[in-house]
């Protein structure tokens, strides 16, 4: 096994390695631009060392890794459209650099590049490997559609929100990690049990998203802070304060929610001090806490050696703290 970074240097000299310089130049560049914004390759990370855990070589899992974070940038360059969003990693979105149907476009065409990568697998092993891409694929749209809804809904649960981020967040957490399971072909056990690990920590990366886009530092966020906020959107933070807020505070609460300000700036101070009055940014770290220690727990029920459940284990906690 490998450190962290050494697994990220791994997958960034291979993604440098991928040619994508074709013609039309205004289909193939927004892929090469969105895909070299950084960002912390943490899924593509995962396949590699799921991979290695299972006893196979990091450079077996490289095409699936690469699949995983081209279809994880497609969703980001089509959800950017969606949220209107004008920053993505400290830089310009692709359909602000370019236009929307720019966007769209390149969208397609990763996410057909994303199952090309399964191509040089054997028969076996890419039939697994597409069969789990494909149902993965489904709920990140599924997951999707629910973020929407729930923007022009009042009466979002708990539990709903719980499903949508697992859907729309968790499972490619999850089916990266599986994907390096099945290349590595260890027992169904152990690879259902490592994507149960990847479905928690998804779930806890994506509770500290909603946490970091209010109280996260623009600088090292890298998005818009207060983008959730400005959209209305029903995160875990908001659906925590309406339940323990006063009743001021709850009306004012969903005041600010029924509200669209072309200076969102007062918008969202408020209710960001309304979070905190609630003690919802506690709540929300709490949760944060006891997905990654939910997804700790599975690794003890996993037959591998002990340094590699530290590995693992590193990962997690890295990611609940942090800033980025």
């Amino acid at each position: 096994m490998q450190s962290i970074s050494q697994y990220q240097d791994i997958f960034i000299n291979y993604l440098q390695n991928q040619s994508i310089d074709k013609e039309p130049k205004n289909l193939y560049e927004p892929i090469q631009y969105i895909l070299e914004l950084g960002g912390k390759r943490m899924r593509p990370v995962l396949t590699l060392m799921a991979a290695e855990v299972f006893n196979a070589s990091c450079e077996q899992a490289l095409p699936a890794a690469m699949a995983v974070e081209v279809f994880h940038n497609f969703s980001l360059v089509h959800d950017d459209i969606m949220d209107d969003a004008p920053l993505r990693r400290g830089n310009q979105t692709v359909h602000e650099k370019w236009n929307i149907n720019t966007g769209i476009l390149s969208g397609d065409a990763m996410l057909i590049l994303a199952y090309q990568y399964f191509e040089q697998y054997e028969p076996a092993i890419f039939r697994d490997l597409a069969k789990l891409f494909s149902k993965t694929a489904l709920e990140v749209c599924e997951g999707q559609q629910w973020d929407v809804d729930f923007e022009e809904r009042t009466d979002v649960t708990i539990p709903e929100y719980l499903k949508m981020i697992e859907y729309k967040t968790a499972v490619l957490v999850a089916a990266a990690m599986k994907m390096g399971a099945i290349i590595a072909e260890t027992t169904t056990e152990n690879a259902n049990l490592i994507y149960e690990f990847g479905l928690n920590l998804g779930l806890a990366f994506q509770l500290q998203d909603d946490y970091l886009d209010a109280f996260g530092n623009p600088e090292t966020f890298g998005k818009q802070v207060g983008g959730d906020i400005i959209e209305n959107k029903k995160t875990y933070l908001y659906l925590k304060a309406i339940s323990a807020a006063t009743p001021e505070d709850k009306a004012l609460l969903l005041q600010w929610f029924a509200s669209s300000l072309e200076d969102s700036t007062e918008k969202i101070e408020n209710v960001k001090a309304i979070f905190v009055r609630s003690t919802a940014d506690i709540i929300t770290q709490t949760a944060i806490e006891d997905y990654t220690m939910k997804a700790f727990e599975t690794l003890e029920k996993m037959n591998i050696a002990e340094d590699k459940k530290l590995l693992l284990k590193a990962f997690g906690e890295n990611l609940m703290n942090r800033k980025a």
